[in-house]
């Protein structure tokens, strides 16, 4: 059985007929409905499950730009897109094989997507001549023979829930607001998935609410049962779990924000300082606030400001009173911050400053992916003012990749990017959850006295008496007696940290702030390369997982090719320019118009060709590995 085929057996079920069951060891679905179907919640219960299962996994969370865009329409459509497996995935899918439309929005917003033969399943109820009409549609695709070459299965969704709930004192309207909850059941039937953590998952949603809970379970189990009763669905599938993909260990699903989020408070327990996070709201940031308002008990303060400049002030008086500070925010608001950074940067105090990037410019694109703020992570500040530069890339690894931003930002007391998007923030895999024992140490030392002795004996504390292999300044918490020392924003002189117009301290002190940056000790850039190829594929961020998934597809039909990932941006490994200069051909795949091919080749002089995507949309496997297949055989 080739990778991607079924195998169908016929199994015996607790109804009075057979069911086919269809082995498959990958699926891809998408959910589709107006933003107020509740398509988010019913493709992170199905996600939810799907872990639970077993299934490697990776999500597509797709929100629409407008916050109510009128019901009906294209600009309201939101989706959520789920590819689990019974191998390792490193995507989630390129193209879905199921399709739940809520309404004709969902169905010609994500028709375009499907390949031949994929199913279609859509609430029939919705297909009104006035809700075709808003879209577009002259007549409905539903009985017009346009879905002839797909698998439809139209269904009453609307009707069969209130149908389900009728014994429930609700309206007809708060009775259709459960029928995501009857689609819900209705796929996890056909693809087997648990049902308790969704019940469970429901009556503590709706604690509060007891009647919302059972009319909500109510819907979802007359989902199942419609699945498992009605001839419209004579086959269900089932994929097994992805056993071979998990080194042992204790899993759960998580979301790149979460991580985030998660990492945060670990660095500072690692570090033995409290977290403070000081953020204003902003899209896709926003979940990382959310989530560490609710960690007070592990130190953590946050403090939602006015404005993102106000935010990342406050997290920049934190640094200075001994705090791990950190800013949450997106390109715009990276934008407002730039002038605190650079006075961070003066300053020499550890920030992290956490951008998850969104399209642009301006408000740009809220609610989709880009990676465009990379140069304004490297040189959006006025003056010299060098900042470290750290990408995550994937939703777990947001985990690690704060924990390197903090290592950074601690032990050369400077305030680091930390670079993570849309696509990363909101979707989601397995994580391993770590053993405690091997989180890295990141506990620093304070200064407490004098560092310094002048010519006559006496003994001075000096505030920018370097370490001599880091070149980090002292930490010295404010109200520690004899550490008094100026700060702001006016250059300071070498040392003794008083202010200084002289040119020669000028220069000397922009030179040692940007070997301080470039001396950070950053791991050595890994290659995978089995056959030595000519071709180097290099990426950054969130493009591992189309990357890697493209560079499998190239080498299972025999191409060679190499692939390589930076997490260090600024300064980059010490090896780059090595690998960069082993290749005939280096390729850079970024979502932006090439930042980071612009900068190999200014920095490397090697003729680093781009392939890039500004669509919001981040790229798909099979169109990458078309593209780098191209590049390989180029002459």
């Amino acid at each position: 059985m080739r990778r991607g085929e079924g195998q169908l057996v016929t199994v015996d079920t607790a109804a009075t007929r057979s069911s086919t069951v269809r082995r498959l060891d990958r699926v891809v679905i998408r959910f589709a409905g107006d933003s107020g179907d509740g398509m988010q919640l019913t493709g992170d219960r199905f996600t939810s499950e799907t872990a639970s299962f077993g299934n490697d996994l990776s999500t597509l969370p797709n929100f629409p730009a407008e916050i109510r865009a009128p019901a009906g329409t294209l600009p309201g459509v939101s989706s959520f897109q789920l590819h689990f497996a019974d191998h390792d995935i490193l995507t989630p899918g390129d193209a879905p094989n199921v399709l739940v439309a809520m309404n004709p929005a969902a169905l010609k917003a994500n028709i375009g997507d499907l390949p031949r033969g994929a199913e279609i399943i859509v609430d029939s109820d919705e297909f009104t001549k006035r809700a075709l009409q808003k879209v577009g549609y002259a007549g409905s695709p539903l009985e017009d023979g346009s879905l002839d070459g797909y698998q439809l299965h139209p269904v009453p969704l609307t009707t069969l829930t209130v149908e389900a709930l009728k014994e429930f004192s609700l309206s007809r309207k708060e009775a259709e607001r459960s029928k995501n909850m009857f689609a819900l059941g209705l796929l996890s039937w056909m693809y087997h998935r648990p049902t308790e953590g969704t019940e469970k998952f429901l009556n503590s949603k709706f604690a509060k609410k007891p009647d919302i809970a059972a009319a909500n379970i109510a819907a979802f189990r007359a989902g199942w049962n419609f699945g498992e009763t009605t001839e419209d669905f004579a086959v269900s599938y089932e994929v097994a779990p992805a056993a071979a993909a998990f080194p042992p260990g204790t899993y759960r699903n998580i979301s790149g924000n979460l991580a985030l989020a998660y990492g945060l408070v670990a660095a500072s327990r690692q570090a033995d300082l409290p977290l403070f996070l000081g953020s204003y709201p902003i899209t896709p940031a926003s979940d990382i606030l959310h989530e560490l308002s609710k960690h007070k008990n592990f130190g953590v303060r946050t403090f939602q400001a006015e404005d993102e400049i106000a935010a990342i002030g406050a997290a920049l008086g934190a640094a200075f009173g001994g705090s791990l500070a950190v800013t949450t925010t997106s390109g715009p608001g990276v934008a407002l911050k730039s002038e605190t950074i650079g006075l961070a940067v003066s300053q020499e105090l550890p920030l992290l400053v956490v951008d998850i990037q969104r399209g642009g410019p301006s408000t740009g694109l809220p609610t989709k992916t880009e990676q465009a703020d990379l140069l304004q992570a490297m040189y959006g500040r006025n003056g010299e003012a060098p900042v470290p530069v750290v990408a995550a890339r994937t939703p777990a690894d947001c985990f690690d990749a704060v924990l390197e931003a903090a290592r950074i930002a601690l032990t050369y007391r400077t305030p680091v990017f930390l670079l993570s998007d849309g696509y990363l923030a909101n979707g989601s895999e397995p994580w391993r959850v770590p053993d405690l024992e091997q989180l890295p140490d990141l506990r620093v030392q304070f200064a407490s006295g004098p560092n310094h002795t002048l010519e006559d004996g006496t003994e001075v504390f000096r505030p920018y008496k370097r370490d001599p292999r880091t070149l980090a300044r002292p930490w010295a918490v404010p109200g520690t007696p004899g550490l008094e020392h100026r700060i702001g924003g006016i250059e300071k002189q070498d040392g003794t940290g008083n202010i200084s117009y002289d040119p020669a301290n000028h220069d000397f002190m922009v030179r040692t702030r940007q070997a301080k940056i470039d001396g950070i000790e950053v791991p050595d850039l890994e290659v995978d390369d089995p056959h030595q190829a000519t071709t180097l594929v290099l990426g950054w961020g969130s493009t591992y997982g189309p990357i890697t998934a493209a560079v499998r597809r190239l080498r299972a039909a025999g191409e060679p090719i190499a692939q390589a990932h930076l997490r260090h941006l600024n300064p980059f490994p010490g090896n780059l320019g090595t690998v960069l200069r082993s290749y005939d051909r280096v390729v850079v795949p970024e979502l932006n118009l090439g930042q980071l091919a612009r900068l190999l080749r200014a920095g490397f002089l090697v003729d680093a060709e781009s392939l890039t995507q500004v669509n919001g949309m981040p790229f798909k496997a099979e169109q990458l590995a078309q593209a780098l297949k191209e590049a390989v055989h180029a002459h």
